[in-house]
């Protein structure tokens, strides 16, 4: 199962990223981003990743895609509500875009919606820590960090 919310785009970050932007070549912009957890039982902590949510202030992005490997979820607890899951994602999905049906939380700037869903909370989907890095093209990150760290 796959998704994904935002614009459209491509390229990459990494240690050749940031040695071009630190040498003065133009286009690069700083971003964040976190990675999305499924947590069957919020009681024992353990988690799968599923997703990448990034936010870019200086190209005005904010998106999200997930990837949700079934088989290794249910390894993890056998009776996780699968549903339940991608409905979760789906609502993140919901407030990167600022769709009304993501409620109060989609009605924010897209700094204020970041914030919100990296906030901790005790959910089926947690975010991980922030991170940042340095970017031409927050969608083609977004997409790599989904490749690197989810599937």
């Amino acid at each position: 199962m796959t998704g994904a919310s935002g614009p459209q785009a491509s390229a990459g970050t990494g240690a050749g990223v940031r040695a071009a932007a630190a040498d003065g070549a133009e286009g690069y912009v700083p971003f964040e981003y976190a990675v999305l957890r499924a947590v069957p039982r919020v009681d024992r902590g353990e988690f799968i990743n599923v997703g990448v949510v990034l936010y870019c202030q200086a190209r005005d992005y904010l998106a999200t895609v997930h990837h949700i490997d079934e088989a290794r979820l249910l390894a993890l607890d056998p009776r996780v509500d699968l549903d339940a899951v991608g409905d979760a994602l789906a609502g993140v999905e919901a407030v990167c875009a600022g769709r009304a049906v993501g409620g109060g939380a989609a009605g924010g700037s897209r700094r204020e919606r970041f914030g919100w869903l990296t906030a901790p909370r005790s959910t089926v989907v947690q975010t991980g820590p922030v991170h940042s890095g340095l970017t031409r093209d927050p969608d083609g990150d977004l997409r790599r960090l989904l490749d690197r760290l989810v599937r």
